[in-house]
C-alpha cells in the first residue's frame, strides 16, 4: 500500500536476527528451550515435593493428636490402668499411618492434678515425621498431647 508522498510502507521486521559474531542469533538459540523445559520442570517437581510434604506431615500429626487424645480417653476409663494410654496410642498410630511412623514415636501417659483438683490423664508423644524422600531421613519434628479426665472407681 502507498502513503500520499508515493512512498511504500516500512519493509516488515526480519525474523532473522544476527548475534555479534557475525551468524544468524537462531544457532546461538538452539537448545535453550530444551534446558530451560529441564529447568522449569526441576523447580515445578521440587515445588511439589514440598507441598506434599507439607500434607504428610499435617495428615502425621493429625492422626497422631488424635490417637493420643484417644489413648488418653481410653486409659481414662475406670478399670483401665493410666499407664496403658501410650501403648493404646502407638497401636492406633500403627494402624492409622504405618509400623515406621509409630516405631519413631515415644510416647508416655501418666496422672497429672490440674489447677481444680480433678485427675487427669497425659498421653504425651515425640519423635518425627518420616520424609518422602527416604534419602533425607526423619527431619520434621511432632511433640503433642493428650488429656483426659479420670473417671473415679
Amino acid at each position: 500500500m502507498l502513503a500520499e508522498n508515493g512512498r511504500g510502507c516500512p519493509p516488515p521486521l526480519t525474523r532473522k536476527r544476527r548475534n555479534p559474531a557475525g551468524g544468524p542469533l537462531d544457532d546461538v538459540e538452539r537448545g535453550s528451550a530444551v534446558v530451560e523445559f529441564v529447568m522449569v520442570s526441576l523447580l515445578i517437581v521440587m515445588l511439589l515435593l514440598a507441598v506434599l510434604q507439607v500434607a504428610v506431615y499435617v495428615h502425621v500429626r493429625n492422626v497422631v493428636t488424635a490417637s493420643a487424645q484417644g489413648g488418653a480417653r481410653y486409659a481414662a476409663n475406670a478399670d483401665v490402668d493410666s499407664s496403658a494410654g501410650a501403648a493404646r496410642t502407638l497401636e492406633v498410630v500403627g494402624r492409622a499411618t504405618s509400623e515406621q511412623t509409630a516405631e519413631g514415636l515415644v510416647c508416655t501417659s501418666t496422672e497429672e492434678a490440674d489447677g481444680t483438683g480433678l485427675t487427669l490423664v497425659v498421653v504425651r508423644c515425640s519423635g518425627s515425621v518420616p520424609s518422602l524422600l527416604a534419602a533425607l531421613g526423619s527431619f520434621l519434628p511432632l511433640e503433642v498431647t493428650g488429656r483426659a479426665v479420670k473417671e473415679i472407681p
